[in-house]
């Protein structure tokens, strides 16, 4: 498969086979579309040249389809590389934030690195949480994007992630 393929299987898995109807659109305005948010993940990531080629590349593919799993009745496409279904597997955590923010300090850091993408991405909708969960969430976040930057130095979602955490 090539990046237009997986693009499409991810936008099909979120826009018509959501496990429920909350899981096919964003929460902030429950009109834009989810596939949006991998969208948005890998594409941000390709964007991140400082970074690896191969880390954006396997990356972008991760991001796509990180929430698949989770959020939909589909399964991962065949023939997607043995290292990108671990890094999808790792990146998901069926407890919820809870369970994330307690488990992803044992993942490796690319696994961070990710999750990172999707946590900003989720702030940039945020309105719809209540204070103390944005609170709690922007302060994993914080976390993450300090470990990101110790380990792969200043990145543009580094960058990004400063701007959403300043007060509004």
């Amino acid at each position: 498969m090539n990046l237009n393929d997986h693009i499409r299987y991810s936008i099909r898995a979120h826009q018509f086979h959501p496990k429920t109807l909350q899981n096919s659109f964003r929460l902030w305005d429950k009109k834009t579309p989810y596939f949006i948010h991998p969208l948005w993940c890998a594409m941000t990531i390709l964007t991140e040249t400082a970074l690896p080629p191969a880390i954006r590349r396997y990356g972008a593919i991760t991001l796509l389809y990180h929430d698949v799993l989770e959020d939909t009745t589909m399964k991962l496409p065949p023939g997607i590389p043995h290292a990108i279904r671990a890094y999808i597997n790792d990146m998901t955590f069926y407890g919820g934030i809870t369970e994330e923010m307690l488990m992803i300090w044992r993942k490796q850091p690319t696994i961070r690195l990710f999750k990172l993408y999707d946590k900003v991405s989720n702030l940039l909708d945020a309105s719809w949480m209540p204070a103390k969960l944005r609170k709690t969430y922007t302060a994993y976040t914080k976390k993450l994007a300090l470990d990101v930057k110790n380990n792969f130095g200043t990145l543009n979602i580094t960058a990004i992630a400063q701007t959403v955490f300043m007060p509004a």
